[in-house]
């Protein structure tokens, strides 16, 4: 019996990297927006004011463009003396710089006493099945410390300043495989395996 496809909503490279080993032996052939004949400069409009609301615009829009039973994920940093931000706009919080925000982010926290440079990663995924309208959320949360200054060159983001809590590690010092074990990627992802295996083969 062929494997269903399932379309993740993401130009990332990296990103679908580690979703691709999350998913492990999920029985789902893996598509990109590269694959279905997506024009290369296609984005997604993440216009939602929270990482659920992102991760279903991307899912819908997705799958109502390509008929195909889709993905989205939405995730950023939340950081307890900033209020939680940059949030929803992590990838954005400091957009064109070559460090990814982090001077600005350890700029904002250099005066933070270490007790208090609490943190957390979430990551929210949407699935969405135009066939039927089936749509499921899945949700994972890593908490950790931000960091003052960079640590390892791994990851992608925000890893580098973000030290997994009971690790002693930022996540650009983990392997991939150590990072996924303890990442808020690594624990919606674990979800959303179950979810589709159960509700969407």
């Amino acid at each position: 019996m062929s494997m269903r496809e399932l379309l993740i909503a993401t130009h990332n490279r990296q990103k679908l990297s580690e979703m691709q080993a999350l998913l492990g032996d999920a029985p789902f052939t893996l598509l990109t927006v590269d694959d279905v004949g997506f024009d290369h400069d296609f984005r997604v409009d993440e216009a939602g004011r929270t990482f659920e609301g992102n991760a279903l615009i991307k899912a819908f829009v997705c799958a109502k463009k390509s008929g195909k039973l889709s993905l989205g994920e939405d995730s950023g940093l939340e950081v307890d003396a900033l209020d939680g931000r940059p949030g929803v706009y992590t990838k954005r919080y400091a957009e064109g710089t070559p460090d990814n925000g982090h001077a600005k982010l350890l700029a904002e926290l250099k005066d933070v006493p270490d007790e208090k440079r609490g943190a957390q990663f979430r990551s929210v995924v949407a699935i969405y099945d135009p066939a039927n309208d089936r749509v499921r959320i899945c949700e994972g949360v890593a908490r950790g410390v931000i960091t003052r200054r960079a640590r390892g060159a791994a990851g992608f983001g925000q890893d580098p300043i973000f030290e997994y809590e009971g690790t002693g590690k930022t996540g650009g010092e983990m392997t991939p495989e150590e990072k996924n074990a303890v990442s808020h990627r690594g624990k919606s992802f674990a979800h959303v395996r179950d979810v589709l295996v159960a509700e969407f083969v």
